[in-house]
């Protein structure tokens, strides 16, 4: 997979993997291209990867509760053919989960050839947020050998077709507390309000520490992970979005050849019934 200029600006850099060293916000984002020109070309360049069956795409999203993450993948969706995308969340692993490889969760949901499939959370839950929230015996966890597994993981997917791209909603602390704030300000919002939402805000910094490590410890060139802006929320959906058109265009530039033979027997059979 080639990266473009603009593309490669997002990257993180596992040498400075602190949540900090990257912006929350951009002052100024006119070299970011239109939202809605890159929602049709996601929508023109996944039906083409529909009609090819040949690659597939997995998107997967992760940040800070209320960074925004299911409104994001609603707005990429905008004009995704519903034929060739899906979407699925991981929340804290369940009793069947957790007895099973961390891995075990995401399998059945990868996309399959011709398919544009997004996570609401991961795989990388498994070094991030159960890190925090442990589902076994803390003792049982080996990080560097799950690290080198989602390495791995991902380097498989790719080899075998499946394009991985990996976006981190960098969000204020400020911003984080104030959507909170809305959440309980808002009836229409105060459905999302769990308690671990609670738990998620005083162990803010602990998630962050953690989740800086498995980012920089989960990075390669092949799989990069995208830091973007997330306490402006459309800003932070036209970066997202003008990166997976970029994607998109590069698994599915053309629709594939259509057959002279094929077409020339139907324009027969349709004449001989009186069509024209």
């Amino acid at each position: 997979m080639k990266y473009s200029a603009f593309a490669k600006s997002w990257f993180l850099d596992p040498e400075k993997p602190g949540f900090d060293n990257y912006p929350t916000f951009l002052d100024n984002d006119k070299k970011i291209p239109k939202l809605e020109a890159s929602l049709e070309d996601i929508g023109e360049y996944q039906r083409r990867l529909w009609a090819n069956q040949k690659q597939a795409l997995l998107l997967v999203i992760h940040g800070p509760d209320t960074s925004g993450k299911d409104s994001l993948i609603r707005t990429l969706a905008t004009y995704a053919d519903p034929g060739g995308f899906h979407a699925w969340s991981f929340s804290r692993p369940n009793t069947v989960e957790g007895a099973h490889d961390f891995l075990w969760r995401v399998t059945p949901y990868l996309p399959a050839y011709g398919q544009m499939v997004a996570f609401n959370r991961s795989h990388q839950e498994g070094v991030i947020g159960e890190r925090v929230w442990p589902v076994r015996d803390v003792d049982t966890y080996n990080w560097e050998a799950r690290y080198r597994a989602i390495r791995e993981f991902e380097h498989h997917l790719v080899s075998e077709g499946t394009c991985v791209m990996k976006v981190w909603l960098n969000m204020s602390e400020d911003e984080h507390k104030r959507r909170l704030l809305k959440r309980l300000d808002k009836p229409r919002k105060r459905w999302k309000f769990d308690p671990s939402d609670i738990e998620g805000w005083k162990k803010r910094e602990t998630y962050q520490a953690y989740a800086e490590e498995a980012l920089a410890a989960t990075h390669t060139d092949e799989n990069p992970w995208y830091m973007i802006p997330g306490d402006h929320k459309p800003q932070a959906r036209a970066i997202v979005a003008a990166l997976l058109a970029e994607k998109l265009k590069q698994l599915a530039p053309e629709y594939p050849k259509e057959d002279p033979g094929v077409l020339a027997e139907y324009r027969e059979l349709l004449a001989k019934n009186g069509v024209s």
